[in-house]
């Protein structure tokens, strides 16, 4: 797949997740071959106002590329001078969400409301073309009904626009995550669209993307929730496409993954901020795995980088059928160091 004169192979996408796709995890799809993955949703007025926080969503590193920031926001000059600075931080892609169904975002104009003004939209979409030369994808929803109609004219507007290629999530902005994606609704937008078209919405395992482009046409699928806590499921999808035949789970692998998260994390984020984030995040990466519910709730008490690395290890080494109680796994904890800038269990 082409977007614009940037080749994936394979053609696959990691979606923008708040909270989730940040620099550590985009690596981590990467290593698993993930084609191209996308920065935590960015606010264009963050952006241009200079914030550090927004900023930091900008951080990459080669090795993660190829790389698309996705931008929010509604007001198209403010939506060019951020896609601007996207390109000169070196992303490979620019994307702008017309997806979101957050009230605080739809609320302030953007994201999903956006398909509801088409004039505004088409400001932003004509203005931001004309400011950058990377490829400019958009990313939508079904629109406002069921019907599918604010998703196709938003559609064949984004191509005339000069719109390098849509990923179409086929939910409205009502259902949110609930529900089932209409597929169908990506079939008809493709054979509407000269643009590639990306599918996303109800891939759970590999066996689904290969399903959804052989049902639809599109050119590529986007993958959100199966990824997170098991970027794995890339370099499964790949091996689906390619007719080989997909490796399955492996528990010392996904252990491995565990480890490199926190040590990313830690090179990224450094101690505190690491220890904080693993009490939530560590979890992501057991579910499903034998005996995960003590490492969930271990990991909660997380106070520092060695304390959740003795965790994955004793995890790994109870990881048989003799499984992984709660007390052993509080017992690895409370031997962790004792350090100056341990977190307090509330943090």
């Amino acid at each position: 797949m082409k977007i614009g004169s940037l080749v994936l192979d394979p053609p696959t996408i990691l979606a923008p997740l708040a909270g989730i796709t940040n620099l550590p995890f985009r690596l981590l799809a990467r290593e698993a071959g993930c084609g191209l993955v996308t920065t935590e949703m960015v606010s264009a007025d963050g952006l241009v106002h200079g914030s550090a926080a927004t900023f930091d969503l900008l951080r990459s590193l080669p090795q993660e590329k190829p790389l698309a920031v996705q931008i929010f926001g509604a007001e198209p000059a403010r939506m060019a001078e951020a896609a601007t600075i996207v390109e000169a931080s070196g992303a490979d892609v620019v994307d702008i969400n017309f997806g979101c169904a957050v009230r605080k975002v739809v609320q302030s104009g953007a994201g999903v409301a956006l398909m509801r003004e088409p004039r505004r939209a088409e400001a932003i979409l004509r203005t931001v073309r004309k400011a950058v030369k990377i490829p400019l994808t958009i990313k939508i929803r079904s629109g406002w009904d069921r019907t599918g109609r604010d998703a196709l004219a938003i559609g064949e507007m984004a191509e005339a626009c000069g719109v390098d290629a849509l990923t179409l999530h086929p939910r409205t902005a009502a259902q949110k995550f609930s529900g089932q994606a209409d597929w169908a609704l990506i079939a008809a937008l493709k054979q509407r669209l000269r643009i590639p078209v990306v599918g996303n919405g109800d891939i759970r395992r590999a066996e689904d993307a290969v399903r959804m482009m052989a049902a639809t046409g599109c050119d590529a699928v986007m993958i959100g929730r199966c990824a997170i806590g098991y970027p794995q499921v890339f370099s499964e999808v790949a091996a689906c496409l390619a007719g080989r035949p997909r490796p399955g789970p492996d528990f010392n692998q996904r252990i491995e993954v565990m480890r490199r998260f926190v040590t990313v994390s830690a090179a990224c984020f450094g101690e505190v901020r690491t220890a904080r984030l693993m009490r939530a995040r560590l979890a992501w990466f057991g579910k499903g795995m034998r005996s995960s519910a003590g490492l969930r709730r271990a990991a909660g008490r997380i106070t520092s980088v060695a304390e959740a690395l003795a965790l994955i290890n004793a995890y790994q080494q109870a990881g048989g059928d003799a499984g992984f109680g709660i007390e052993q796994a509080l017992g690895v904890i409370s031997a962790g160091p004792c350090r100056r800038d341990r977190l307090s269990p509330a943090g």
